[in-house]
């Protein structure tokens, strides 16, 4: 385990892991693809201080995916990623977009992405899969893609049961592939105990949400540096799958309510017009999808809403922001370079002390 530590933490020049081999990247950390949040300059200023930022795609049509990777290939020389969350409307016309834009690493979850594992290797990309459970890690190895991040059940939006403690260490055991660890991970510490767990890398979301460089809403930010590891909110009633969001009173009141379908009904219309998709196409294909799909796009129509409003405008009264348990140790809004350079300090003073302590 400490020959592990040993080998990843190099001190001022960087880590060494299969993740910073893989993407050419000098931390083996991860900006989390979150709607609103993993924005052009933000994906930029996570690459550029050595980490590998991931656009979020979710809320874009083709040509604004399109106009985003352009426009972090001018922020930056380093590499990036981008995401598609396959079951959202759009999704998989994003996806080829980011394939015709030769995006150096693709992100894909919540669907089967063989084929975006076959475009991207076809011009060197590299490609990998958000995973909740060994079942669908395996899959993505049997897809060909080149890593997994995995996401426990500490984490913000969907993680499921499995702790990040434990799920890491049992995908490690089941795959030949890089595990990118999130969840409960905010400091030097969580990063060495990822890498003594067993992951190449890990992906943070909740801590690079409160930083300089980040548009979260300057009232969530605060809000983040009050809350304690206990302000968290679990439930499949805010978006339809089990989802981890901060304790507020309209979190609470959005988990009460569960699914609003005349709020759906409105919303996915914004939707619609937000991806340029015909209405009527939109509202076919979810019927098409099955109910169980159906009714968790119509959850997602009105979650879509409140993180937006939480996230661009502070909105304390309607808005839902997905937020970690890792809120509760969040203490300060650092530059992400600065966040970035201490959390490789911390978890080298952590592997001095472990080898102080096993000799």
């Amino acid at each position: 385990m400490f020959g592990i530590l040993h080998r990843a933490l190099k001190g001022e020049k960087g880590m060494n892991t299969r993740i910073t081999e893989l993407f050419g990247i000098k931390y083996p950390i991860l900006l989390s693809g979150m709607s609103w949040i993993s924005v052009p300059t933000m994906v930029a200023a996570v690459s550029n201080a050595g980490g590998l930022g991931i656009l979020a795609t979710g809320p874009m049509d083709a040509d604004e995916t399109r106009k985003a990777v352009r426009e972090i290939k001018e922020l930056t020389d380093k590499p990036f990623g981008a995401n598609a969350t396959l079951l959202f409307p759009g999704a998989s016309e994003n996806a080829k977009v980011l394939l015709d834009e030769q995006v150096p690493v693709i992100n894909f979850s919540l669907g089967k992405g063989d084929w975006i594992v076959k475009a991207a290797h076809e011009y060197g990309g590299k490609v990998i899969a958000t995973v909740v459970n060994i079942r669908h890690a395996k899959r993505a190895q049997d897809y060909g893609a080149d890593g997994v991040i995995a996401t426990g059940h500490e984490a913000a939006a969907h993680g499921e049961a499995i702790t990040t403690f434990v799920l890491i260490p049992s995908l490690v055991n089941a795959l030949e592939i890089p595990v990118i660890a999130t969840g409960g991970i905010a400091d030097g510490r969580g990063l060495a105990a990822a890498l003594a767990l067993g992951a190449d890398g890990i992906a943070l979301g909740t801590r690079l949400m409160t930083t300089k460089e980040s548009p979260l809403h300057e009232t969530y930010k605060n809000l983040s540096l009050e809350k304690d590891v206990t302000a968290t909110l679990y439930s499949d009633r805010f978006d339809g799958l089990d989802c981890r969001v901060m304790e507020t009173t309209a979190a609470k009141r959005a988990i009460k309510r569960g699914l609003d379908l005349p709020s759906a009904f409105v919303n996915s219309r914004d939707i619609a017009r937000q991806l340029k998709l015909p209405y009527f196409k939109l509202f076919l294909g979810a019927l098409a999808s099955g109910w169980k799909n159906a009714r968790m796009l119509a959850f997602m129509a009105n979650a879509f809403k409140a993180i937006r409003i939480a996230t661009e405008d502070g909105d304390t009264e309607r808005g839902v922001l997905p937020v970690g348990q890792v809120t509760g140790l969040l203490h300060d809004v650092p530059s992400v370079s600065e966040l970035l350079e201490r959390m490789v300090v911390e978890a080298t003073e952590v592997q001095k002390r472990l080898n102080t302590i096993m000799g």
